[in-house]
Formats: structure tokens, C-alpha cells, sequence
């Protein structure tokens, strides 16, 4: 059987194929350039005008503490996947090789939005700190998910500006204690529309729970209420330094353009298939976003044999969480 060839990360200056669990990067591409390797052809991104100001990380849905991948409740089917007998877990696996990974970029801040756990519970939060604390320390900005508090917990709670050489972060606490769904108080909205309106920056959004955007709406809607939703849309509306609203939550890439032109961004979970953490380069003249498939040998050996999640109920996991190129890497404009 021939194994699957697929353009996982793209840059201005780079590309990365992933053949089966083999991995083969080229360098130093020219910008905006065709190429043609291995039997795809593509174009670099184009890069952003002037100096490189940063670079930061963002990794979500990291998940310590799972035991098994791909269960509903407490459906038997699947197909439901669990370390092997003497296999290290799999949370421990896929978060360690993406902390070398972002390693290797010496990035500005790492940013971690939400689900740091599977149920809140001391032992994984611990094991979360042992992970990134002990590499990152005071470069870590972590926001919680709705997993790190379905038993009212309230760690990581709280909002966060980041500021960072030529761009500020506002990282954005959207959960609501309990509950799958998430929100953003008013009082939230305010202190983002405050600092946005005062930013001399260009300002990235981030929380854990996606925009919603259109179609049925509803107060279970899985992301961020409708309702909040729109409120933040009008806030981007009405402050130009807001460039994009990034979140995880849906375990997908996927970029949604808001009527502003702001894309609304889903970035992959670490935990399963594809296995992803995003870098972020900050340019004077625009951002770009670089979704990396993280590939030791080890974590790639996990990740693939969750690319078929969700079979048994008729999902096409592989190609709901990869999503498409333009999706993962991307250059985020300025607004003026």
C-alpha cells in the first residue's frame, strides 16, 4: 500500500511533508515562489514587509490525564485508542515533543488556551506545570478550557494582555465553570474594547472556545455564545488594531473571514491526530501563522493511528482536524 503524502506546514521560507510517519522538511524557499516536490505543487507564503519584530507559540488541548481517544460518553464505539500496554500516555508523548519543538524557535511567550486537563483534577495540572512551567517559566501565559473546570475549578481563570515586540495578546478566559459552552462577560468586552481602543499594536485575540459565526443559533451553541459572539465581532468592527480572534476548543483548523475581513482562527488540538502547535511571526508589515505537525518519531507513531477518530459514527476525522494548507498557515494582515 502506498503511504499518504501530504503538505503539512508551509512558510515563506520553508515546507514540510509528512510521507506516512517519515519526514521531510526543506529550507531556506524562496518567498511566494512555486515548487513542486514529491508530486505537489505549491506556493511559499509571501512574507510580510519589513524586520521580523518576534515570535511566539501557542499550543491548546493539550489534555493531561487522558486515558482514551476518541470515546462518546459511553459509547463502545470508535474507534476508541489507548496507549499500549508499556507505552508512555500518550498526553505525555504529544506534549513533550511539542515543548522541543517550540524549543527550537526560542520563542517570545508560549501560550497555552485552555484545556490543559482532562478533568481538572490536582494530578494533571501538575503534570501540565511539569511539562511547560519547567521549560518556559515566566514566558508561559495560560488561559483554561472548559475541561479544566467542569467541577467549578478555578485555575488558570482570568484574563491577560500580553504585550511583545510589535504585537499585544489578549488572552481571553471563556469558559464558564460546568459547562461545555463558553462566553465573555460584558465586564470582559469592556476591558478588551479599553486596551484595544489604547493599543499603539496590532492585537491577536485568543481563548479557548471558537467564534460563532452564522447558522442555528442557540444558547448550547459549542463554542462562544452567539450572543458573545457577536459582541466581540463589533468590537473588532469598531478597533482597527485587532487582527485576528484565535481559539482551539474544536480539536480542527479552520479560518472563518468576519465581515470586517478579521479571520476568526481554530488551531488543532496536541493531544490527537494531526498533532499541532502554531508559531507566530511577527513582522512590521503583517503576521504570519505556521501550524506545525509535531513529528519525533514517537508522537508521529500516536497521532496516526488517531486519524480515523470517529469512524464508527460516520466522521471523516482526518480531513475535519487537518483542515486545508490555507488554514493552518496563513498570513494575518494589518488593518488601517
Amino acid at each position: 500500500m502506498s503511504q499518504q503524502t501530504e503538505l503539512t506546514t508551509l512558510a515563506d521560507d520553508m515546507a514540510v511533508f509528512h510521507i506516512g510517519t517519515r519526514v521531510v522538511r526543506h529550507h531556506n524557499l524562496q518567498a511566494n515562489t512555486e515548487y513542486i516536490e514529491h508530486g505537489i505543487s505549491f506556493r511559499t507564503l509571501p512574507r510580510p514587509t519589513g524586520a521580523l519584530l518576534c515570535t511566539f507559540a501557542t499550543v491548546n488541548d493539550v489534555h493531561f490525564g487522558e486515558t482514551e481517544c476518541g470515546r462518546i460518553d459511553s459509547s463502545p464505539e470508535g474507534p476508541i485508542q489507548r496507549s499500549a500496554e508499556g507505552e508512555r500516555p500518550y498526553p505525555l508523548i504529544m506534549n513533550e515533543s511539542a515543548v522541543a519543538e517550540i524549543v527550537s524557535i526560542n520563542p517570545a511567550v508560549v501560550v497555552v488556551k485552555g484545556d490543559l486537563s482532562v478533568d481538572g483534577r490536582p494530578e494533571e495540572f501538575a503534570a501540565f506545570d511539569q511539562c511547560y512551567y519547567n521549560i518556559f517559566a515566566d514566558r508561559l501565559c495560560v488561559v483554561r478550557g472548559n475541561h479544566d473546570a467542569y467541577r467549578g475549578q478555578n485555575s488558570y481563570a482570568g484574563d491577560q494582555w500580553i504585550e511583545l515586540q510589535g504585537v499585544s495578546i489578549a488572552l481571553m478566559d471563556t469558559t464558564i465553570p460546568t459547562e461545555t459552552t463558553g462566553r465573555l462577560e460584558p465586564s470582559q468586552l469592556e476591558w478588551l474594547e479599553t486596551l484595544c481602543a489604547q493599543s499603539t499594536s496590532p492585537v491577536i485575540v485568543m481563548g479557548h472556545h471558537q467564534q460563532w459565526t452564522g447558522g442555528n443559533r442557540s444558547d448550547g451553541y459549542f463554542g462562544l455564545h452567539p450572543d458573545c459572539s457577536e459582541e466581540l465581532s463589533a468590537i473588532i468592527d469598531r478597533n482597527l488594531s485587532i487582527v485576528a480572534y484565535t481559539a482551539g476548543h474544536t480539536h480542527r483548523h479552520r479560518v472563518r473571514t468576519l465581515s470586517s475581513g478579521v479571520p476568526t482562527i481554530e488551531v488543532g488540538c496536541v493531544k490527537d491526530f494531526p498533532g499541532t502547535w502554531a508559531e507566530y511571526r511577527v513582522y512590521e508589515g503583517g503576521i504570519t501563522q505556521i501550524v506545525h505537525r509535531i513529528s519525533s518519531p514517537e508522537a508521529l507513531n500516536w497521532s496516526e493511528r488517531c486519524r480515523h477518530l470517529y469512524k464508527d459514527f460516520g466522521i471523516d476525522y482526518q480531513t475535519y482536524a487537518l483542515g486545508t494548507l490555507p488554514e493552518r498557515c496563513l498570513n494575518i494582515s494589518l488593518r488601517s
